[in-house]
């Protein structure tokens, strides 16, 4: 048979199945059927030629192209939700909840079930502070507040290095704020030079230093710093620092907190050892200011730690709700006792003075008083700020735990 016949029956076939071209109503569909003659039994291809202007078609395309969309749609979603339930990848940048997290601006949260190791669990009364904290490996974060503090860095780390407390046990957290010279350039080297000592006993523990400026504008001239006029203004600002400092420093694990002015020109070596060992939630040093010996060698110097008196009393109830009383100077008479004239050279260094305020170049607090909600007041706060309120403050905090304590004892 030849070629030609073939093709001719296959034809005739082809018409008994789809029906015969020349049966279909005009404006519905035809075939154009076109067979490969080159020595081929096999159909080539179906050409569709449609008419554009009946509606019935019209509407079947339309109903075919939207049933076409939502079925992929809905595949796509499936195969989606599919891979995103898999291990295959346990990168959670993939999937469904980084395509909204890329798309939406939406967060979804994603745990890696291999790192549930990294879990740490902490009991808080394991952390209270004891007298003979470096007997019984008790951390202390050591905070440090810096502002154009380059050139008494040198001097600060020479202090650091002879401190007598173990070095492993203690950490550093430095804020550096509203400096004009290269206070954190030399921090870092400082920093490196006494991590790299061949020595390890040298090393510190966790280091962290931050940036922040609080918009301090008083400069860090000695005029400039205990002027009277600056004094309110900054003193919230300094209040501000030191919250925003113990707030990203204090972890669980620490049971004490440490407060040192950079440029302390003197402090014993045992330091941390002898304010600890009283046992106090917080206590302060007593503070002197060196001067030549043709002024008497030595002055006292920080007039912050004081017991309140009648005349602070009376003066407060005369001043304005958002002014800040400052001790030492003419403009504010309180007569009030202070740490540092009341210091005997020759009496008993043990000696303790309860205290109303307190000044903030050395202070030793356990991290509960911070983990119990105690902060320096940023603020007016009984007509005192940052230190000097923050005795005021905590009192108030351990007046109200102990309140809760007794409402817990009497439920119980």
């Amino acid at each position: 048979m030849s070629h030609t016949s073939t093709a001719f029956l296959k034809k005739q076939a082809m018409e008994q199945t789809l029906g015969s071209p020349k049966l279909f109503p005009k404006g519905r569909r035809t075939f154009n059927l076109k067979f490969n003659n080159e020595y081929s039994d096999s159909i080539e291809n179906i050409d569709l030629e449609e008419d554009d202007d009946d509606p019935y078609k019209k509407s079947q395309n339309s109903v075919r192209r939207l049933m076409t969309v939502i079925t992929f749609v809905c595949v796509s979603l499936v195969l989606l939700m599919v891979y995103t339930a898999t291990d295959l990848f346990s990168n959670s940048s993939f999937g469904i909840g980084s395509f909204f997290h890329s798309h939406l601006g939406l967060y979804y949260p994603t745990f890696d079930p291999d790192s549930t190791y990294e879990t740490s669990y902490y009991d808080l009364k394991d952390f209270v502070g004891s007298p003979n904290g470096w007997q019984y490996n008790e951390r202390i974060i050591f905070c440090v507040p810096l502002r154009d503090a380059a050139p008494h860095l040198p001097m600060f780390f020479g202090h650091m290095k002879n401190m007598t407390y173990p070095h492993n046990l203690i950490d550093l957290a430095f804020l550096v704020s509203d400096s004009s010279d290269d206070t954190m350039g030399v921090l870092v080297s400082h920093l490196e030079e006494i991590q790299n000592d061949p020595d390890q006993e040298f090393h510190f523990g966790q280091i962290e230093i931050y940036e922040k400026d609080f918009g301090q504008a008083i400069g860090q001239g000695f005029s400039d710093r205990h002027g009277f006029e600056a004094q309110g203004s900054r003193r919230k600002l300094m209040a501000r620092a030191r919250n925003w400092l113990s707030s990203v420093a204090i972890k669980p694990y620490h049971s004490w907190v440490y407060w040192r002015d950079v440029d302390v020109e003197t402090i014993p070596t045992t330091i941390i050892e002898d304010l600890m060992h009283h046992d106090k939630d917080v206590i302060v040093p007593n503070v002197w200011r060196p001067l030549p010996e043709w002024l008497g060698n030595q002055q006292p110097y920080d007039l912050n730690s004081w017991q309140e008196s009648d005349g602070g009393l009376q003066l407060a109830s005369t001043l304005d709700e958002d002014a800040v009383i400052v001790e030492g100077y003419v403009e504010y008479a309180t007569w009030r006792p202070h740490l540092a004239y009341l210091r005997d050279p020759y009496g008993d260094p043990e000696t303790e003075m309860v205290l109303d305020g307190i000044g903030g170049v050395s202070i030793l607090s356990k991290a509960k008083v911070f983990k119990s909600g105690a902060h320096f007041p940023a603020f007016s706060f009984e007509k005192h700020a940052e230190t000097e309120a923050f005795e005021r403050f905590l009192m108030m905090v351990l007046k109200t735990l102990k309140k809760i304590g007794n409402l817990k004892n009497q439920e119980y």
